[in-house]
């Protein structure tokens, strides 16, 4: 796809540049992480083990992106406000939290409202983004956890981690544009690889995209 400098400039201000490979090296986050700075994304998203050196050396040249609860979602709410605590105290502004998907596949939704609004209390002034991981998941549970991240005043709703069964389509995009609230925004991370994917996700609503494949297709 031909984009204008303009077009690719906006896309890449959207992306959350992201490492989360369990063998990335410090000089793998490097390379992600200057990339980010030259090519303006929204943030990097990275282990929590490497948040400290990260905001450290960049500063406010970048915006420290982390995983909590990362990829499964079900350690416990309180390992998770721990974690989010931890990683803020290390300089990251964002937290991008994984459910309990066994909460919901037991439709103990109560308990998956209480653990996001813990979350949501641990990370005040910092954007809190809800991963609900859509490929395990029916279109009812979709919308109804579309309702209560809403209801909990979290900043974004994500698709999925990336280490699930599948990633983000569309469709799931468009639902959540459909059934979250006027403030919740929209992160599709997953399988996103080509510059036609993240044209399609930002047509249906996403405002965030999760990926660390659009920087080297933008970067020129």
């Amino acid at each position: 796809m031909n984009i204008s400098k303009e077009n690719a400039a906006d896309i890449l201000s959207r992306v959350d540049h992201t490492l989360l490979k369990a063998f990335a090296k410090w000089e793998d986050i490097e390379k992600l992480c200057d990339e980010a700075v030259r090519c303006g994304t929204a943030s990097v998203c990275i282990p929590a083990c490497y948040v400290k050196r990260v905001s450290e050396k960049y500063k406010e040249k970048l915006c420290v992106c982390t995983v909590i609860g990362f990829p499964l979602g079900y350690s416990d709410t309180e390992t998770k406000v721990f974690e989010a605590r931890k990683a803020i105290e290390n300089g990251a502004s964002e937290i991008d939290m994984v459910i309990n998907v066994t909460d919901v596949k037991n439709g103990d939704f109560d308990a998956v409202e209480k653990e996001i609004g813990a979350l949501r209390d641990a990370t005040k002034g910092k954007i809190l983004k809800v991963i609900i991981e859509t490929c395990y998941l029916t279109e009812e549970e979709k919308i109804k956890l579309c309702q209560i991240v809403t209801g909990q005043k979290a900043d974004y709703i994500k698709t999925s981690t990336g280490f699930g069964t599948a990633g983000a389509t569309v469709e799931d995009v468009r639902l959540f544009k459909e059934n979250v609230g006027p403030d919740v925004k929209i992160k599709a991370a997953g399988g996103i690889r080509t510059v036609e994917d993240a044209v399609a996700m930002i047509e249906a609503g996403a405002d965030r995209l999760g990926t660390s494949a659009l920087v080297s297709l933008l970067a020129e």
